[in-house]
């Protein structure tokens, strides 16, 4: 069954509770009466496609979905001078951990240092740098949030933010992170560096999805490169290395595999020689015509 009906059907029904609930005007009512009759013209369905009904309603959905996702914080409570100290203590027991590269007892300690204050952006993102390191990215990613909720200015959980991002290959979203960071602390070359490299990411990322595929109907149908090819493999002496290999069998005898590499290497070095216009042609086709410019951009600078 079609899925998007499915999802408009649910939409249609949530519209119409709101429209009978009468918490809503009734000039909105009448928008959303509107709303309702393109939605069930532009997917032909009607409220008695009762085969479309999903079980539960689309806000008790939406809801649950958004209990499994956005991770809350706890409720901030009074803290006494002893919890703070405690929680400090946990904290750099944690740092000392990470130092010596025991990563998962790290992570213990920042628990206790969040069961205790959970209110101390600090502890969120010192979490998300052992995680990190841990390759939970998914988790590191929750940390940093956690911590700009608490604290919106803070530099480096926005820095972190975007390393996470980056192992993930989600450059964007590691591009607009290190921006921000940048924004926060303009004199921090390592946030500098990572800008400059998810930007050269990006770039590559997008030149790759725009480079067309390789038309091997419109190869084959060069007449120049037929003609050649066929002058070529018309040589008795290809002729008698080209049955060599495949008499032998290519998966049996690697030799093989090398004579095959031999005769690919004459053929392009012949076509280099007789017709160098073509073999630039056949090269854009098959690079696209941004390939010899590589995208700019240092990691290191």
């Amino acid at each position: 069954m079609d899925d998007s009906k499915r999802l408009v059907y649910s939409i249609v029904k949530f519209l119409r509770s709101q429209v009978e609930s009468g918490e809503l005007p009734s000039d909105g009512c009448e928008g959303i009466e509107v709303s309702i009759q393109c939605l069930e013209s532009a997917y032909n369905i009607s409220s008695d496609d009762k085969q479309l009904d999903v079980p539960l309603p689309l806000q008790t959905i939406f809801t649950n979905y958004l209990k499994e996702t956005d991770q809350t914080l706890p409720e901030a409570h009074p803290l006494s001078e002893e919890d703070k100290i405690l929680a400090e203590e946990m904290k750099v027991e944690g740092n000392n951990l990470m130092s010596s590269e025991n990563f998962k007892a790290a992570i213990e300690y920042y628990n206790k240092a969040i069961a205790i204050d959970s209110r101390n952006a600090v502890y969120y993102c010192n979490r998300a740098a052992a995680y990190t390191k841990l390759n939970d990215h998914e988790s590191a990613i929750q940390d940093c949030k956690n911590a700009l909720k608490i604290d919106p200015q803070y530099s480096k959980a926005y820095g972190r933010l975007g390393l996470a991002y980056s192992m993930l290959n989600r450059h964007q979203e590691a591009y607009d992170s290190y921006k921000r960071a940048l924004e926060l602390e303009p004199d921090n070359e390592g946030y500098h560096s990572n800008l400059q490299l998810s930007a050269a990411k990006i770039s590559t990322t997008t030149s790759e999805t725009r480079r067309p595929p390789m038309d091997f109907g419109m190869l084959f149908s060069n007449p120049e490169l037929v003609n050649m090819a066929t002058q070529m493999l018309s040589n008795p002496s290809m002729q008698s290395l080209m049955n060599n290999v495949m008499s032998g069998g290519l998966a049996q005898n690697p030799n093989n595999m090398e004579s095959l590499m031999q005769v690919t290497q004459q053929l392009a070095q012949q076509l280099q020689t007789e017709n160098p216009t073509l073999v630039e042609e056949l090269k854009r086709k098959f690079n696209g015509p941004n390939s010899q410019q590589p995208p700019d951009g240092d990691a290191t600078s």
